[in-house]
């Protein structure tokens, strides 16, 4: 699937479901809450770089699309965790939420990453951060919290680590549309790579990792060169302005997080897809086109996890 003029990527069933949703014949599902972190590293030529996977190109959706690590909350994931950085309660305000989601999303944060990229934001105290994850053992847990045959509390607790919060900041907030089958209500986090851990491609969804910048991700997007979903390359352009992972940190409390959910419309002879407030995503689809994978016309991302999230929900 490619682009005349960008790497915006839609399933090709979409037409046809917007259609069947504008007629009443589709029920959209409930979101499922997801987490996905751009993790970011300063780089020798100026501005951070984001580690981004890219999807299988057999994944049934989104093939060979690039994205972030990340995926769907565990229901585990609101057990109770020694915790550091910013409250529950302070985090609920932030993302206006409960306090126990608000917990759950950030654990799901930090599980997803060290799950998909073998980095941990947590540390033996408040003020310290696990140096290396590159053993046999911690390869070990890693695979057991894939499998779900270990809790992330249980993995800290047994470990005697403390899930490092105030690593994190809140970026941006996706909704899968209504018309798609499988729906994630997806948290965009920021987070600088902890001094002497390195990512690893750990994901079974991604066969391939790069560290890039993200004014080059988006330039190569631009070209048609590098297949994005929508939050993904809005995330990126987001970044540009910061020269460094600490200021792009500082930034995100500021992030407005009031959700993004693409509308359909029904105009004329041709279905209109939009994002509120990316009018850069508007694409216009002929009512008698399929669908083709991906097309030009406008620009048009969800995590890849579990059965979606990792860089990019769909959303």
């Amino acid at each position: 699937m490619s682009s005349s003029t960008n790497g915006q990527w839609y399933p090709p069933e979409w037409p046809d479901r917007i259609r069947a949703l504008a007629n009443g014949e589709l029920t959209p599902a409930e979101p499922r809450r997801a987490a996905t972190v751009l993790l970011l590293r300063d780089s020798d030529t100026g501005g951070p770089a984001v580690h981004m996977l890219r999807r299988r190109a057999s994944m049934a959706f989104a093939g060979g699309a690039y994205a972030y690590p990340g995926g769907g909350v565990d229901p585990r994931d609101e057990r109770p965790v020694a915790w550091a950085g910013p409250s529950r309660a302070q985090w609920a305000v932030r993302m206006g939420v409960d306090p126990a989601t608000a917990q759950a999303i950030v654990c799901a944060a930090v599980r997803e990453t060290f799950e998909e990229a073998g980095v941990l934001l947590a540390g033996a105290s408040a003020d310290t951060v696990v140096a290396d994850t590159t053993g046999e053992d911690w390869e070990t847990d890693r695979a057991a919290l894939v499998a779900h045959e270990l809790s992330f509390a249980d993995f800290l607790g047994r470990r005697g680590l403390v899930l490092r919060s105030d690593l994190l900041g809140a970026w941006a907030r996706w909704i899968t549309p209504e018309f798609e089958p499988r729906r994630y209500d997806t948290w965009f986090f920021v987070a600088a790579l902890p001094e002497g851990q390195r990512t690893r491609n750990t994901s079974t969804e991604a066969d391939r990792t790069v560290w890039i910048r993200p004014e080059d991700a988006a330039a190569g997007y631009d070209r048609g060169e590098l297949l994005m979903m929508p939050p993904t390359i809005a995330t990126l352009r987001g970044l540009q302005p910061y020269a460094t992972a600490a200021d792009a940190l500082a930034a995100a409390e500021a992030q407005n997080l009031t959700p993004v959910l693409a509308q359909a419309r029904l105009v004329g002879g041709e279905i209109v897809l939009s994002w509120p407030g990316h009018d850069e995503f508007t694409k216009r689809i002929a009512q008698t086109d399929a669908g083709s994978g991906a097309s030009g016309g406008g620009a048009s991302d969800g995590p890849s996890g579990d059965p979606g999230p990792s860089g990019g929900t769909p959303a």
